[in-house]
């Protein structure tokens, strides 16, 4: 990975095309990077009874992915802010899909506790860059609109994470690893002919092409208080976020009593279907908004998780699955208001040369919390306790994130480009 040279930069944006292609390009890439690390929390059953486990344990095969992904992602996004975006993207697609593939061989729980944590250093490098070389080609009113439809993928990768358990049932719990770790391999290959970086552009100070030091980076994004207010909220949001990944195919399987590939492909499919409708509304209307109120893309998330947060009641203490779905179904349009706004938030609080290490700063608070609270579901159900409290208290969670949302007042100095 070679350091990308000083470039001469100008104010005009890159075309639309160019900029949407790349939205398009990288939208796949997100769906394999949720696909990848959600799908093994749908096919419990079958992996418990190859590898046997306690439920503590199969929480901490994904909080052992969010705390080593947390951990690297301040310094994997400021791989990104130092170096070439585009790259940082391939490698990390490349190398991840290899763990992907690679877990697939896993036959003792040491070696899955492993596989995991290898995934969690090959992922932490792709969100930061991916969100800022977007933001790099959309610097004008459809920046949060491009962070919604690179989002959708997110939501796909989600949804499509549900066929783990669905592939578990008809073929060994191995399969989906195999099949969709050679598909990553085989797009990174494409990627490194079709994925470019935009021109970085002018950032309004005088040293705005000069190479960026980690240090500086952290000093400038943690003198802000908008920033802070950012890290304490999104870090909270992890809780509600990771916890009904880690834990809603379970809890699905057995308040309802379905299948493993029921439960998983409920959990993921219809959350995600929303979720991908939430993204691009949210960006929609925040871009919409911005052309008449400077907070916009602060607001519109803000309201949406206060409607999220009965979304997740509903959810909670639903007698029937289909009132459940339905408050899962609202929890993913309006909380996915959050994902299509929050590097353009970052754009706002944040100094434009230290974006993707902002966003990693973000990743890690949010992932070591919801790491956290994961284990936390695993050591209530083996002491016998539902899952409805661990999601009644997202309920909780979600109202004061949105409280810290309504506090970021964005410094009128900070650079937007």
């Amino acid at each position: 990975m070679t350091t990308v040279p000083p470039t001469p930069t100008s104010d005009t944006p890159p075309s639309l095309a160019r900029a949407w292609g790349v939205v398009a390009l990288l939208c796949v890439v997100a769906a394999l990077n949720y696909l990848d690390r959600n799908m093994l929390t749908t096919m419990r059953p079958s992996i418990v009874a190859a590898v046997p486990m306690t439920n503590a344990q199969f929480g901490l095969l994904t909080s052992i992915f969010l705390w080593v992904y947390g951990l690297l992602s301040p310094f994997a996004g400021f791989l990104a802010d130092r170096f070439s975006r585009s790259r940082v993207i391939i490698v990390s697609l490349f190398v991840w899909s290899v763990v992907t593939w690679l877990t697939a061989h896993a036959t003792t729980y040491g070696e899955l506790l492993v596989a995991r944590a290898l995934m969690g250093v090959s992922e932490a490098a792709y969100i930061p860059a991916a969100l800022a070389l977007i933001s790099d080609y959309h610097r004008g009113s459809t920046r949060s609109l491009a962070t919604g439809v690179h989002m959708t993928g997110i939501a796909v990768g989600s949804g499509l994470g549900g066929l783990g358990g669905w592939l578990a049932d008809r073929h060994e719990w191995t399969f989906a690893f195999n099949f969709f770790g050679l598909v990553g391999i085989g797009y990174s290959l494409v990627l490194l002919f079709a994925l470019r970086d935009a021109p970085r552009e002018q950032a309004g100070t005088a040293n705005a092409a000069a190479p960026v030091a980690f240090g500086e980076a952290a000093q400038s994004l943690f003198a802000q208080r908008p920033f802070l207010l950012a890290l304490a909220f999104f870090g909270l949001l992890g809780i509600a976020g990771w916890g009904l990944v880690g834990w809603l195919p379970t809890y699905f399987q057995e308040r309802f009593h379905l299948t493993q590939g029921a439960g998983g492909l409920n959990a993921t499919a219809w959350m995600s279907g929303a979720g991908f409708v939430g993204v691009l509304l949210g960006g929609a209307i925040a871009d919409r908004w911005s052309r008449t109120h400077p907070r916009a893309r602060i607001l519109t998330p803000a309201i949406g998780l206060c409607i999220a947060a009965v979304g997740i009641l509903a959810l909670a203490t639903a007698p029937a699955l289909p009132m459940a779905i339905g408050g899962l179904v609202v929890y993913g349009l309006t909380r996915n208001f959050t994902d299509a706004n929050m590097m353009p938030i970052l754009c706002l609080v944040a100094d434009a040369r230290y974006r993707a290490t902002g966003y990693g700063f973000l990743n890690l608070v949010a992932c070591v919390i919801g790491g956290v609270y994961i284990y936390i579901g695993g050591a209530l159900r083996d002491a016998n306790i539902g899952l409805s409290i661990v999601f009644l208290v997202m309920t909780v969670i979600l109202v004061i994130c949105a409280t810290l949302l309504f506090l970021i007042k964005p410094p009128s100095s900070t650079p937007t480009a």
